[in-house]
């Protein structure tokens, strides 16, 4: 019988997936990306920020013109989570990540939206695909009225990493 073999690392999943971490992105305020406090790293609120530049701004609706569509969001979800992502391995390095904790979603609704757990799909997805079991977190999608710079989706995350603060 051949030996048990460990999972991939965060960081190996992510070259199978064909993806990389992008640049932390620069706070707009008075605040820090991430910060570590014992063996929990807390993210700020993560825009879908690429290439310096939002990717979904507006509100959220099903099949209205001139608004950020579902599916977008989504993807804009997947977009905050590579850039808290980004943050953690800043602080601490992705591979150090033994268990993602909490989400936490905002999406800009517009009124009668309520698909925001849908959309903060994009961002449980990704690291399920990324973190296996260890991917599997408590969550909040909540839908809002505005966002910063009238992005369509904003996001938390709260991870576990290995020993403790000194």
């Amino acid at each position: 019988m051949a030996p048990a073999q460990n999972p991939p690392s965060p960081s190996a999943r992510l070259a199978e997936l064909g993806l990389t971490l992008p640049t932390v992105v620069n706070p707009i305020g008075r605040y820090t990306p991430a910060l570590r406090v014992g063996d929990l790293v807390y993210t700020s609120g993560q825009l879908p920020m690429a290439d310096g530049r939002l990717t979904a701004i507006g509100k959220v609706a099903e099949g209205a013109a001139g608004v950020v569509s579902p599916e977008e969001a989504t993807a804009a979800a997947r977009q905050c989570a590579l850039n808290a992502l980004a943050a953690i391995d800043a602080v601490v390095g992705l591979d150090s990540v033994v268990q993602v904790v909490k989400v936490v979603g905002f999406v800009a609704s517009a009124p009668g939206f309520s698909a925001q757990p849908a959309v903060v799909n994009g961002a449980s997805d990704l690291l399920g695909e990324i973190f296996g079991e260890a991917g599997v977190h408590a969550r909040s999608a909540v839908g809002v009225a505005e966002l910063p710079l009238g992005a369509a989706v904003e996001l938390e995350l709260i991870v576990q990493v290995e020993g403790a603060q000194r």
